[in-house]
């Protein structure tokens, strides 16, 4: 089977920004700060237009790495249409998190962790770097952002 022709990077990005805008599960990739063996989990988000919010648990090892790095790399999609993010992160309390916020990511993902009894804590994630493909003639320009600057207008 032949794959469809490669998208314009000005198609990619809007593909990635609905994806963003719609789906609602992600892979989070994260490691400590030693280097040791990074995890993987999979965590529902939110996307507000510039940042994605994500949740979990404080003490587990994707939140203790996010803590302690400030980074994390996210998987959205199948993999045959797929967005990969590297991003900075910033941790926020359920606390310091606006209620509309908190209302919002409970909303969209059917998941309050402000309901619960284990101590969660909210992520916002600031992508650096975004790139998207679907099949190996995508590869080539799968790159949209890079240092945070989306690299199309469109």
């Amino acid at each position: 089977m032949t794959p469809p022709p490669a998208r314009t990077a000005e198609q990619r990005k809007k593909d990635t920004l609905h994806r963003l805008e719609h789906d609602e599960d992600a892979w989070v990739a994260s490691a400590g700060e030693d280097g040791g063996a990074p995890y993987l989990v999979p965590l529902s988000f939110v996307w507000d237009g510039a940042t994605l919010l994500i949740a979990t648990p404080a003490a587990s090892p994707t939140g203790r790495n996010l803590l302690a790095t400030g980074k994390a790399r996210i998987g959205i999609g199948p993999t045959r249409d797929v967005v990969m993010i590297e991003g900075v992160v910033r941790a926020v309390t359920p606390e310091d998190l606006p209620e509309e916020d908190a209302e919002i990511f409970a909303g969209k993902t059917g998941f309050d962790p402000r309901r619960l009894t284990t101590r969660y804590l909210y992520f916002n994630v600031l992508p650096q770097r975004i790139q998207a493909w679907r099949e190996e003639n995508e590869l080539q320009g799968r790159e949209l952002m890079r240092d945070g600057v989306w690299l199309t207008t469109d």
